[in-house]
């Protein structure tokens, strides 16, 4: 029996020691302190899912990129191969055109001296 009274002394003393150091008084001086806590975790928050949103803009973004350039490379290929001679050649053949079979004429232009001019 004295056991069970000695243990409950014990095991109250820690609950009445936290009940003295955890008294309204003390919560209303330590209020301004725990709002500010709060604030902080507030904040702490905030900052995560911003942080969360601008990951997600930035792998959006990459992978726009990534299309982009996809897009880039396979009209470059495709204008290559259509700027070809035998393409453009099959290209204009509906319209009446074709190659012709005689090289360009250079016109050579004659200068004379100066001193034959004055």
């Amino acid at each position: 029996m004295e056991e069970q009274i000695t243990q409950e002394k014990k095991s109250a003393k820690p609950l009445s020691t936290f009940k003295k150091a955890v008294n309204y008084q003390w919560v209303m001086n330590n209020l301004g302190f725990f709002l500010f806590l709060a604030f902080l975790a507030v904040i702490y928050i905030a900052n995560g899912h911003v942080a969360d949103k601008i990951i997600r803009e930035t792998n959006t973004a990459g992978s726009e990129i990534k299309e982009l350039q996809f897009e880039y490379k396979t009209l470059k290929s495709e204008l290559m191969f259509q700027t070809k001679e035998a393409e453009i050649i099959k290209a204009v053949a509906p319209l009446g055109l074709k190659l012709s079979s005689t090289p360009p004429m250079r016109i050579k232009l004659i200068e004379k001296n100066k001193e034959e001019q004055e």
